[in-house]
């Protein structure tokens, strides 16, 4: 049997003493788990009347894992034992979280990067099944990679409907032609939204043929239903949404630090549902994943920080946070973590005023996309300066904030002289490689000692599914450094008229368009020489120091 323990010190213990006592003599727990749509306010009713099944999974979803082994047993018998997953966003996160935990091999196609889409099309093709995850199939990066697939098992002789499975909602468009192709479709519940679905067919499908034991993953998250459920100020996803969404004033910064949980990667996962349940009608919470007790906004936390630490399941649920200004640990295994954090998000969400269920920045980002690439991308405005293999662009803020700026150090400082020394955060959003480029990530800890602010890292295009909300929806806090690429060989798109460099590159676009429409200031660096910007883009991101 799993248990849940969250233990809290400093702003966040106080905001759990001042809201569960409230929120206990409102029944929020038991309205939540009798999937009461009032609780969110008028506005949020609608949405939330069709996104509430979540709380019902880990009994709902039984039925999927005979399912799910039936279809596991006989791929097997074929000998299709390499697993990728074609998914965005929710259905993507929880599947890369649950396999990486358990250990199980599964391939994340997440990207329209031309380059990291051929690394996985090029990955023994021959013992591939492929999965395909999309409520409706207008998700135009899943549609874009199951062309792709469909391509390359036709061009190698291999029909496709023998190697694709298709999860989506019953009754979508990719479900009616889906089963027209004769392909595998297992349907997920359609009242769970994608950042909810860790425990439906979008979460199970891809884990379980990879070889994960879904039937115990649901029942770490059964065990904890009840206590989850129950109107008790020892709630621990009362406590936990209110150490979240409840500090006063809101510390809008959840660091997430892992400290021996033994769950891989959970922080992405948690930065997804978090980030794009909160960040709207400008307010929310920013997940900032660190890599560990040493990063700054850790180490130095500022006024605006909540510290979460993610401890091993077996700590002791009664022990104290450290002394910390403010800090919450939680514990648990991995299931029944899934629903604690889902409850906490609907809980903080309620305390922001939000409703927890739409992600209205999201679509602003995908429709300016389309209109670029409805444009075609070679209307990009002409750089403000070229520095070596690195152009320069500014966008959004307020006046000409680039100045004389001509060189990347330069552009660099001028954005970085937009934020708020109190209250900003710097975003970094690099639409390249995330596995060939990965190391790009590690400029996170010289920016953050830089600037003395919290700092994300998101890879284009799946952030956009995850903090992209809390950054056109959440206060107008940010200052975000896009990079961009000219990629070594593009991609085409069977049956579109765009490649994948296209489609990247309207994405970028999109985004940045949007986030200056909203005031935000964006530096765009792309790099004309990939190889050749990425060693002077490293160099500028780890000069300078704090001030």
């Amino acid at each position: 049997m799993s248990s849940l323990s969250v233990s809290a010190s400093g702003a966040a213990a106080d905001a759990i003493g001042r809201h569960v006592p409230a929120l206990v003599d409102d029944s929020v727990a038991s309205r939540l788990f009798a999937q009461d749509a009032t609780l969110w306010g008028p506005d949020a009713e609608a949405e939330s009347r069709i996104r509430l099944s979540w709380v019902g999974l880990p009994r709902s979803s039984r039925p999927l894992v005979g399912e799910i082994a039936a279809l596991r047993e006989s791929l097997a018998a074929e000998g299709l034992t390499h697993v990728v997953l074609c998914g965005m966003g929710g259905s993507s996160l929880a599947p890369e979280v649950i396999c990486a935990t358990a250990g199980k091999p599964l391939v994340v196609l997440d990207s329209s990067d031309p380059d990291y889409v051929r690394t996985a099309l090029a990955d023994d093709l021959e013992h591939s099944v492929v999965v395909v995850s999309s409520k409706s199939g207008s998700t135009v990066e899943t549609d874009s990679q199951r062309r792709a697939y469909e391509q390359a098992f036709t061009d190698a002789g291999i029909d496709p409907a023998t190697r694709i499975v298709i999860v989506t909602d019953p009754g979508s468009p990719l479900d009616k032609e889906s089963r027209d192709k004769g392909y595998r479709v297992i349907n997920a519940d359609p009242n769970v939204g994608g950042r909810y679905s860790a425990l439906t067919a979008f979460g199970l499908v891809p884990c379980g043929l990879a070889g994960v034991d879904v039937d115990a993953l649901l029942d770490e998250a059964e065990s904890v239903a009840d206590v989850l459920a129950a109107d008790d100020d020892a709630n621990p996803g009362l406590r936990l949404g209110a150490a979240m969404g409840g500090t006063d004033p809101l510390r809008d910064k959840l660091v997430i630090v892992d400290n021996g949980s033994g769950i891989v990667g959970f922080a992405d996962w948690a930065e997804q549902l978090i980030a794009e349940s909160t960040g709207k009608n400008g307010t929310g919470v920013l997940p900032v994943v660190v890599g560990g007790d040493d990063d700054p906004e850790v180490k130095w936390p500022a006024a605006d920080v909540t510290v979460a630490r993610l401890v091993a399941a077996d700590s002791d649920g009664d022990a104290p946070a450290t002394d910390a200004a403010s800090e919450v640990r939680v514990g648990g295994a991995l299931g029944a973590q899934l629903l604690l954090w889902e409850v906490a998000t609907a809980v903080a969400g309620r305390l922001l005023g939000i409703s927890p269920f739409d992600q209205p920045d999201v679509e602003s980002a995908k429709k300016a996309a389309r209109e670029l690439l409805d444009q075609g991308t070679a209307s990009a405005a002409a750089p403000a300066a070229t520095d070596g293999a690195v152009e320069i662009r500014a966008l959004g803020g307020t006046g000409a904030w680039l100045g004389d700026a001509r060189t990347v150090p330069e552009a660099l400082d001028a954005l970085f002289a937009q934020l708020d020394p109190d209250r900003g955060y710097v975003a970094v959003m690099a639409y390249l490689d995330r596995l060939a480029d990965a190391d790009l990530a590690e400029c996170r800890v010289p920016l953050a000692l830089r600037t003395e602010r919290p700092v994300t890292f998101g890879w284009g295009p799946r952030f956009l599914h995850s903090t992209g909300q809390f950054h056109k929806g959440g206060p107008s806090l940010g200052v975000y450094l896009q990079v961009t690429a000219t990629p070594k060989e593009d991609l085409a798109i069977p049956g579109r008229e765009f490649t994948f460099g296209d489609f990247i590159a309207s994405q970028a676009g999109g985004d940045a368009a949007v986030l200056a429409d909203h005031g935000r200031p964006v530096l765009q660096l792309h790099l004309t020489d990939h190889d050749a910007g990425l060693v002077q883009l490293r160099k500028a991101l780890a000069a300078g120091g704090p001030g």
